[in-house]
């Protein structure tokens, strides 16, 4: 029997020769003193292309030489070059997408970097770590996830900061997040959720805006819950071989969270388009009072016109704790980079804490060394922003837990089948019990 994720690979891997000749930046004809590097975040450029100019100046020999893809380009583009071997030398990888590189073996080992786990936030290090116990990726940065809303509809709503900071909530009635979420969300005819008459057909201000159905991991969408009800993806913290999506306790918070649209809380899926519609334009427009959404997006929240953004803790949940996905991201160097000398020296300097220290300074990321960290914070407070409600977690291990994506084999199949199975749930109404047949799919591939 054919495994999944083979006829998967075999498939991209024939969608995407065609588009191996655009994959620009690539490795193919650059010097033998070059360093190519990809990212896909224009935010962070000037960041790295500072980190870079550091770097040249101590080795005068090398130029790093910097591609930045917006994301979904940057992954089709990354997969098609490893197909053509006109990969990068080094790349900006997410922890989502290793379980897919370590199964396609395109990842050299960073073994002989020297890469002390203690150096960086606590967890970031040891997910990098391959099933071989080879380290594959080199901690760069890190994020968690809060509620962004907008003061001038919470004060509208007599919801204060303080009171929006100590939310909880449960899957039967939904607690004191549900009830704050009902009351920011306005019909057409100014009824909020709360109130009798409210007409949750036509709502003009929802309370939560939606980011979608959130895949396999949920990370902005229904993880906050399902791990503060004590829920995890998988038997084991990484490289697990069991996923658990057909628990009922998972089903019960998946049933609650989209129910919140069923009631006319949150925006419903019709509302969501990946491209265009994310969380973060609903609320830019005024269609929702908050969002759960990533310390990437700080800045981009920010600086949304006529809107006095603010950020809240995420809920405590029936374990009593309040839970948020801390992801980090690495750096990486491709098994068949032309430069391999130079990018080990560049992604150890891409480790270091003077690059993390720089890269924090510009306050668009939390990098992964405790003194970047506390530059980006610095930076950030510079701005007027208060980051706390990103940080906290990382810092108070008593009341919060922070928790990775989901490591394991076949990523790739994981999200192909978790994808419409999730949105079939919010977008058609499905039960969420069908999670048990995807669940056992999954766990059929994986024992394979």
């Amino acid at each position: 029997m054919m495994r999944l994720h083979t006829r998967l690979a075999g498939a991209l891997a024939l969608g995407l020769v065609a588009l191996t000749g655009c994959a620009k930046g690539g490795a193919a004809g650059s010097g033998p003193n070059t360093v190519t590097y990809w990212l896909w975040d224009a935010n962070q450029l000037p960041a790295y292309q500072a980190c870079a100019k550091n770097f040249e100046q101590q080795n005068p020999r090398l130029h790093v030489k910097i591609t930045q893809l917006g994301w979904d380009d940057y992954w089709t583009k990354l997969t098609a070059s490893f197909i053509a071997g006109t990969q990068p030398d080094v790349f900006t990888d997410h922890i989502q997408k290793f379980g897919q590189f370590a199964d396609l073996k395109v990842l050299a080992p960073l073994d002989d970097l020297g890469i002390d786990d203690s150096a960086y936030q606590p967890g970031l290090a040891a997910n990098w770590m391959g099933q071989d116990g080879h380290r594959y990726g080199a901690p760069k940065d890190w994020d968690t996830v809060s509620l962004f809303y907008d003061r001038k509809q919470t004060d509208a709503a007599g919801l204060s900061a303080a009171r929006l900071d100590t939310l909880s909530w449960n899957p039967k009635d939904g607690g004191t997040f549900e009830k704050a979420i009902a009351h920011l969300t306005v019909d057409r005819n100014g009824k909020r959720g709360d109130e009798p008459g409210f007409d949750k057909n036509n709502v003009k201000v929802y309370g939560l805006a939606t980011n979608g159905g959130g895949d396999g991991d949920g990370q902005t969408q229904w993880s906050t819950f399902a791990a503060s009800a004590g829920w995890t993806y998988t038997d084991k913290k990484r490289w697990g071989t069991q996923y658990r999506y057909d628990s009922k306790k998972f089903q019960s918070v998946v049933k609650w969270y989209f129910g919140l649209a069923k009631k006319g809380y949150m925006a419903p899926f019709v509302d969501y388009n990946s491209q265009s519609n994310q969380a973060n334009t609903q609320v830019a427009a005024g269609k929702a009072a908050t969002a759960f959404d990533g310390a990437w997006m700080i800045s981009t929240y920010a600086g949304f016109k006529g809107r006095d953004m603010h950020t809240a803790l995420t809920p405590a949940g029936p374990t009593g704790k309040r839970a948020t996905m801390m992801n980090g991201l690495a750096d990486s160097i491709t098994k068949n980079a032309r430069n391999k000398a130079g990018a080990k020296k560049w992604v150890r300097y891409l480790a270091s804490n003077d690059c993390q220290k720089t890269v924090g300074s510009y306050g668009i990321v939390f990098p992964a060394t405790p003194d970047g960290t506390r530059a980006a914070v610095a930076a950030y407070k510079k701005k007027g922003i208060d980051v706390s409600a990103f940080t906290k977690p990382v810092a108070d291990k008593r009341d919060f837990t922070t928790f990775s994506y989901p490591i394991t084999n076949y990523a790739a199949d994981v999200y192909a089948l978790m994808h419409p199975a999730m949105q079939d749930i919010f977008g058609n109404g499905r039960s969420v019990t069908s999670l048990n047949q995807t669940n056992s799919q999954i766990n059929l591939v994986l024992d394979q």
